[in-house]
């Protein structure tokens, strides 16, 4: 299992708004958009941007950040064998395949690939 990098997520109330100051933020890139789940989201850099009802957002918050991997198959793998709870996935998403995982702290993270 390799880390490529994480992702800070953060919920907003006015996507709109957040998204210019966010790519100016993280030198002036432009955001990506996709909708799931009744969510819009904005990647940018290295955040990713989730604005949309109150219910999705309170489990949204609940993932600290999400982790680009190179395969989720194999972190899944590797990530039973350390004794984390996998809570959902693999699945396809947007983003590539994901997985969101229970660590032994307790802590939440999502796996993404970008696998189709």
């Amino acid at each position: 299992m390799e880390i490529l990098g994480a992702t800070l997520r953060v919920c907003v109330d006015d996507l709109e708004t957040a998204i210019p100051f966010y790519e100016r933020l993280a030198g002036g890139g432009r955001a990506q958009r996709f909708e799931r789940g009744g969510v819009q989201v904005a990647a940018i850099g290295c955040f990713l941007l989730m604005s949309g009802p109150p219910t999705e957002l309170e489990v949204l918050r609940k993932v600290a950040a999400t982790i680009a991997v190179t395969d989720v198959e194999e972190t899944h793998k590797v990530l039973t064998e350390l004794g984390a709870h996998i809570v959902a996935g693999p699945i396809a998403s947007p983003a590539g395949r994901n997985l969101i995982a229970l660590h032994p702290d307790g802590s939440v993270y999502e796996y993404v690939d970008r696998q189709a």
